[in-house]
């Protein structure tokens, strides 16, 4: 069950800081080098200077990125850069954005949650659900940013069955009358919105609706245990034992949003391959007994409308049927292998084993190489148009694209206590980091 802990959240006065679009971060795991660091040059008190700190020269185990992170978020909660939030609250969030390789304004699509504290429970069924494995050295780094910080400086996104949309519109009468709090554009044009919801009413609606729901973790994995960690650390230090009552430790930032919210995108991870494959005749006739090859050729000046039909024709068979797409270097036609139907009953009965990256690495990919997959040997990218890109311009050999995952094959691989194959999913939009921040020091929840 999903148990929601109204929370006094802090977050950046903006009398303060000025503009928020110049503090904010997206999440750590998208920042790279370069982008982290313009965001130290963007102002002198963006979040990422506590979430994702420049290493320095000297550091060691008393001084480094954690604790300088520390020493930066007990500054700013004197000074009133940070500020706390007088009374408890839930923060409903949107996100209007342009799909990714959407073209046009009917590619707008708006995601609505709310930013809130939900209460830590162990993995299982009704509860809190995975569908990802995780990495020790991911975990390990949150892990000392937590301990160091006593903080959850960005939310991790969750997604919750709401059929009916009763959460939904619980949020939405909440904040008719509301101005955003805050109203942001970033650098991609999404513009994010942020209301607080202080009525104790609508926070025990929202619980009460919340308690009979599962959890799904669509991103945020790595935090997610991090957390437990951190919380079984805290109760045992305290006192010793499991304890029993509840601490600021049991609870964790997320971003819970609707399964059904039509404004959830799931994009596909193509694989583009660095190594040669073989021939594509070689190839047809390594697959064909299970495999259905269709051609769609161009030539030099017509790759554009070559490449329209090609990705229109991956996402139409592909709402009925397991279809890959390849484009090799150098080759002036598209493929399309479709799973013929008398080879779907040879999927494995697991909701795993049924998934479309499953089938690629277990009925494809392994007939025709290469044997092993790594980052020396292959680039994973969520845009259809890098992919094919990354082949033309010679970054790549060859490109396998395929369909998004389902959010409902997503919640039924979790459901049966599965996980995801690596680089499955990719929920979007993301949150940003540092619109809300929890923060367990003596102010409680």
């Amino acid at each position: 069950m999903a148990n929601l802990l109204p929370f006094r959240g802090v977050l950046y006065d903006q009398d303060v800081v000025g503009d928020i679009g110049k503090v904010v971060a997206p999440p750590y795991d998208v920042i790279d080098g370069n982008r982290q660091r313009a965001l130290y040059a963007r102002h002198p008190q963006n979040v990422v200077r506590l979430e994702l700190g420049l290493e320095e020269s000297g550091d060691d185990q008393d001084r480094n990125r954690y604790t300088r992170a520390a020493q930066q978020l007990a500054e700013w909660l004197t000074s009133g850069v940070l500020r706390r939030d007088s009374v408890p609250a839930v923060y409903p969030y949107s996100v209007e954005y342009l799909a990714p390789d959407g073209h046009g304004p009917s590619d707008r699509k708006a995601l609505t949650g709310f930013l809130g504290l939900m209460e830590l429970q162990e993995f299982g069924p009704g509860r809190v659900l995975p569908h990802e494995n995780t990495r020790s050295a991911a975990k390990a780094d949150r892990l000392h940013l937590m301990t160091a910080c006593r903080a959850n400086f960005s939310p991790i996104f969750s997604l919750f069955p709401d059929p009916e949309q009763r959460v939904h519109q619980t949020l939405e009468q909440a904040i008719a009358t509301q101005k955003p709090r805050i109203e942001l554009t970033d650098d991609d044009g999404f513009i994010h919105r942020l209301w607080a919801v202080t009525d104790p009413r609508v926070l025990d609606a929202l619980s009460a609706e919340l308690r009979s729901k599962p959890l799904f973790i669509a991103d945020g994995h790595h935090r997610y245990e991090t957390a437990l960690t951190y919380q079984r650390q805290r109760r045992e230090q305290e006192d010793g034992a499991a304890g029993t009552g509840r601490r600021p430790c049991d609870g964790v930032l997320m971003l819970c949003a609707g399964l059904e919210d039509p404004g959830l995108t799931v994009l596909p991870t193509h694989r583009v391959l660095k190594t040669t494959l073989p021939p594509i005749g070689v190839i047809r006739d390594r697959l064909d007994a299970e495999f259905i090859c269709d051609e769609i050729a161009f030539d030099r000046t017509g790759e554009a409308d070559g490449r329209r039909r090609f990705l229109k024709a991956l996402r139409e068979r592909g709402a009925h049927a397991k279809v890959f797409g390849l484009a090799l270097q150098g080759a002036s036609t598209y493929y399309l292998f479709s799973l013929r139907p008398d080879a779907v009953a040879s999927l494995g009965a697991s909701p795993r084993d049924r998934l479309d990256v499953s089938v690629l690495h277990g009925k494809l990919l392994s007939r025709i190489g290469p044997a092993e997959l790594d980052e020396q040997t292959v680039i994973h990218t969520k845009s259809d148009d890098e992919a094919l890109d990354l082949v033309r311009r010679g970054s790549g050999q060859a490109a396998f694209l395929l369909n998004p995952t389902r959010v409902s094959e997503v919640s039924a691989v979790a459901s049966a206590g599965e996980r995801m194959p690596h680089k499955s999913t990719y929920f979007f939009p993301k949150p940003l980091t540092g619109l809300v921040l929890h923060v367990m020091d003596e102010g409680g929840p």
